[in-house]
């Protein structure tokens, strides 16, 4: 699948995906430091689904109608540790196909999907 990372994403994360044969840009790397709505378009214009721990993005999404082939995947989730965050991002990217299209969010035990 083919991701965007927002700024707040960790490293330990983008690596595991990387790692499991995704394609992840990230924006502390390519564009640090751009607007929330400018990393959607990006996501929009690239084809790409969004991973961010960052709630804003739910509204942005809604407003801005993105397309079926782009989505939002949000984590809630509690961890210790980068490498631990990087563990559960990578099972919970890996249990479903259908992220895009849709605005997901991933908490610790169950993922809640709205159709964008």
């Amino acid at each position: 699948m083919r991701f965007l990372a927002n700024e707040n994403f960790p490293g330990d994360a983008i690596e595991a995906l990387r790692c499991g044969g995704h394609d992840v840009t990230w924006i502390r790397t390519d564009a640090p430091g751009i607007a929330d709505a400018e990393v959607l378009n990006r996501a929009q214009r690239d084809e790409r689904i969004l991973l961010t721990f960052d709630k804003d993005f739910g509204e942005l999404a809604f407003r801005s109608h993105l397309p079926a082939t782009c989505g939002i995947i949000l984590f809630r989730i509690k961890a210790p540790s980068g490498i631990v965050v990087a563990q559960k991002v990578a099972t919970a990217i890996a249990s479903r196909p259908d992220w895009a299209g849709h605005f997901s969010v991933v908490e610790d035990e169950p993922i809640r999907m709205r159709v964008l």
